[in-house]
């Protein structure tokens, strides 16, 4: 039997509005929580594929939840067409995989397979069912919710308990979460994607704004984490564009009115920290294709193509525990 939307419509005819599937994994739901079940796509350079890839990681969702994993580039024409690419062979591109569940060429093949009158992105991640062959969801925020406890009644100890939301800070997660996605993490795209000089003075500013105070906000909640003792969404939101930031921002969209490394101390510190001691940060982070997608398929921004080397290394090293020692920093912005 088909599934339907909240509204009644088959989920083979329904066409998104907004380019995106809405729905939940859920007990008691129109997609209950199966092992092995659901399948997710991923595009390993994605900061917002990243964020879904984190919470399969950190809540124990590897082996319930199996990835098919784009190439990094080519991504298309301007209209981004045809879109993301999979790899005939996992020798191909190291990192990306053939699509394991329709041996697919292209992203969009698998989106018309849940609808074929999709005219909307074809965008990573994709959460798909693999019994009623529809899209669940295509909206990171929504999947990095939902999964947190779509399958804890599957779940063993300590995954079961794990909570990135806790009810006892969700007004802060919320509050931090909206100017956090607004001014930085999309916000780096409004300043790379500029198209006049005035566009970008005007978008690279909030992001350094966002900055600043995140260096504060950790630094006043003494770690490990942004929040403080608790690992929460705020850090798995803020973990994907600050990896990406010294590595790919600064230079590609020219956000280098600072570095993570040299003006953001506590921030280096915190990122750190996840990427050498907390398990599933570094396991979803490849900056071979970080690196490569941005500068091997935007083509108006960086026509030759060419990938820097630097900075070396990706991610330092050295993580202090102490946070009292370090001197919280920032970028000055003029009045």
């Amino acid at each position: 039997m088909a599934a339907t939307q909240a509204d009644g419509s088959d989920h083979k005819d329904f066409v998104p509005p907004d380019g995106s599937w809405h729905s939940i994994i859920a007990p008691d739901s129109e997609f209950p929580p199966e092992a092995g079940r659901y399948h997710l796509y991923i595009g390993l350079f994605c900061p917002f594929a990243h964020r879904a890839n984190l919470v399969r990681h950190l809540k124990g969702l590897t082996s319930l939840i199996d990835v098919s994993v784009v190439k990094p580039y080519p991504k298309g024409d301007e209209k981004g067409w045809p879109g993301w690419c999979f790899p005939k062979s996992e020798d191909e591109y190291p990192g990306a995989t053939p699509d394991k569940l329709f041996g697919s060429e292209y992203l969009h093949e698998v989106y018309f397979r849940s609808n074929e009158q999709y005219k909307g992105r074809y965008s990573v991640p994709v959460l798909w069912d693999t019994k009623k062959g529809v899209i669940v969801n295509n909206e990171s925020p929504e999947i990095l919710r939902f999964l947190q406890t779509a399958f804890d009644n599957l779940l063993p100890e300590p995954y079961r308990s794990v909570s990135f939301y806790p009810e006892h800070l969700r007004s802060a997660i919320d509050e931090i979460s909206t100017w956090m996605q607004r001014d930085l993490n999309t916000g780096v795209y409004k300043a790379g994607f500029s198209s006049t000089q005035e566009g970008y003075d005007r978008n690279v500013v909030p992001v350094f704004e966002a900055l600043n105070k995140l260096e504060k906000l950790a630094y006043e909640n003494g770690g490990p984490y942004v929040l403080g003792k608790e690992l929460t969404e705020v850090d798995l939101r803020l973990y994907p564009t600050l990896i990406r930031f010294d590595t790919v921002y600064v230079q590609h969209f020219k956000c280098n009115l600072g570095t993570i490394r040299h003006n953001y101390p506590v921030l280096n510190n915190w990122m750190k920290n996840l990427y050498w001691n907390v398990r599933g940060f570094k396991e979803t982070t490849d900056f071979k294709h970080i690196k490569e997608n941005y500068t091997k398929s935007h083509y108006d921004i960086n026509p030759k193509a060419i990938t820097p080397m630097g900075p070396i290394p990706d991610i330092e090293e050295g993580y202090e525990a102490n946070w009292s020692k370090i001197t919280p920093g920032g970028v000055h912005l003029a009045a």
